[in-house]
């Protein structure tokens, strides 16, 4: 095992669960009840297959003979055709009748959209819990006052729990797009070599509403809503790209937020978890890096720069299908999948665990709180008689000369001494002091928390309560 390339994406990031979903044996299995819908269609629209054909063919649905497979594969080198070969084999009844007026894309692309299927509803049940606990988090901290920053520079308080609307919220739009894509997958059904459905009018003597039944009938019992009404002999691969876009679209919201964590714990207010025996530096025993956050960032990278190969996939097909999609599409899908699997994981792992730390951040608005209450200051000064341009010049001044001590001479913030100083505002220290709450700044930061979570989130996750209770398990 340790002498060839095995992908991180199976050995460090993505779950079993999302493994199997674009595992081998989850395609091949899927290939057998394909093959078993349009036996059991074909039959009911009057072809002479018989109820003791199709029972074979369900018997042997799941035991699926992979050796003989592979050996047939290494002959004919066609791996439908091998399959075709192999259900046979242990199918002697009803051999005669698998893959009947189908091509190999009738198995392969028809798995392909159930696969993404089910892996998108993997992703949106782990899209919920994290918003779920994300919405904790911001309920939790709501009324937690911290200084907010616009270019990162110091500008008005905000709270935590605001703050931490603004990932919820991003994760909420991904979730709509989700629903959005999920609503829209549909089956390619049975369409023939070039979409025409020639074979079928063959087989159905010519019976156009027989043929027109064919896809109806898969993809209710593949558990769709229909076929697409139009194709090539492939299902358009915008599909893919389409698909491939939400992922990345939960990649930027994920980037988005590790950034933000990295951030603040650098400033030392809020933290990521961090183990008990987890080493952060092999040379600097003291560190405590932000692991999770920053491979979360790095697997967001992968999948945002993956969504450019369906695009390019799907813009140099040729006419009614080309084979230079099938390279990149083994890779590019489950990679995506995979990845966004992993990121979710260490998201919601991380959102769990978060440390925050009140004093450091009352500590950090209070240093910087005084600029911010020059405004109400100049105000109640005005109130008491002052005339406001002249206190604007001169708390400009003061601001200057106070910001001048703390970055040139590496002092503390002075700016209310240098105030209750100045005889033009005729207020004392204990009177400016009083403006220093920071609860006064910080606006309707915890009332918009609120109404974000009953309006928005809660709804959310009321309509989804069966899907919570995830726990990730990631690899530290």
């Amino acid at each position: 095992m340790y002498d060839r390339y095995q992908s991180p994406l199976s050995e460090r990031y993505a779950s079993k669960e999302m493994q199997y979903i674009f595992s081998p044996d989850k395609k091949f299995r899927t290939w057998r009840r394909l093959w078993i819908a349009l036996a059991e269609t074909e039959r009911e629209l009057g072809l002479p297959i018989t109820e003791e054909q199709i029972e074979e063919l369900k018997v042997h649905k799941d035991d699926i003979n992979y050796e003989v497979a592979k050996q047939r594969e290494k002959e004919v080198r066609h791996d439908v055709m091998s399959h075709v070969y192999a259900y046979g084999v242990q199918c002697p009844k009803a051999k005669g009748i698998i893959h009947l007026g189908a091509t190999s894309c009738y198995v392969g692309d028809n798995t392909d959209i159930i696969i993404m299927t089910e892996a998108l509803k993997l992703v949106r049940r782990k899209l919920v819990n994290v918003i779920n606990e994300l919405a904790a988090f911001a309920d939790k901290y709501k009324g937690q006052p911290t200084l907010a920053f616009t270019h990162f520079q110091p500008a008005q308080p905000t709270t935590v729990g605001k703050r931490a609307t603004l990932w919820l919220q991003d994760l909420t739009l991904d979730l709509q797009d989700v629903d959005y894509v999920l609503s829209t997958m549909k089956l390619l059904g049975s369409k023939g070599t070039t979409g025409t459905q020639a074979s079928f009018l063959e087989l159905f003597d010519g019976d156009h509403e027989k043929v027109k039944l064919v896809d109806k009938k898969i993809a209710e019992k593949m558990g769709f809503s229909g076929c697409y009404a139009v194709s090539g002999q492939t299902y358009s691969r915008k599909v893919d790209s389409r698909v491939l876009n939400v992922l990345a679209g939960i990649a930027q919201s994920a980037h988005k937020f590790s950034n933000d964590i990295r951030l603040l714990q650098h400033l030392k207010e809020v933290e990521e978890p961090f183990e008990k025996s987890q080493i952060g530096s092999s040379a600097m025993a003291y560190k405590r890096n932000p692991m999770r956050s920053e491979r979360m960032a790095s697997l967001a990278d992968y999948v945002m720069a993956d969504a450019m190969n369906p695009m390019l996939v799907a813009s140099t097909q040729w006419f009614e299908r080309t084979l230079d999609d099938s390279a990149n599409k083994r890779l590019s899908i489950p990679e995506g999948f995979l990845a966004v699997d992993g990121i979710l994981d260490l998201y919601l792992n991380v959102v769990d665990g978060l440390v925050v730390y009140p004093k450091v951040i009352e500590k950090r608005l209070m240093s910087e709180l005084p600029f911010m209450a020059t405004e109400n200051i100049m105000m109640d000064a005005v109130k008491a008689g002052g005339d406001r341009q002249e206190l604007h010049e001169r708390i400009r001044t003061l601001s200057m000369e106070a910001g001048k001590n703390v970055k040139v001479n590496g002092q503390d913030n002075n700016l209310l001494e240098l105030i209750a100083a100045d005889p033009a505002f005729n207020m004392s220290l204990e009177e400016l002091k009083k403006t220093m709450e920071p609860s006064r700044y910080v606006g309707r930061s915890k009332e918009q928390v609120e109404e974000f979570l009953a309006e928005v989130v809660n709804p959310i996750l009321e309509e989804n309560k069966e899907l919570l209770g995830v726990k990730a398990e990631i690899n530290v």
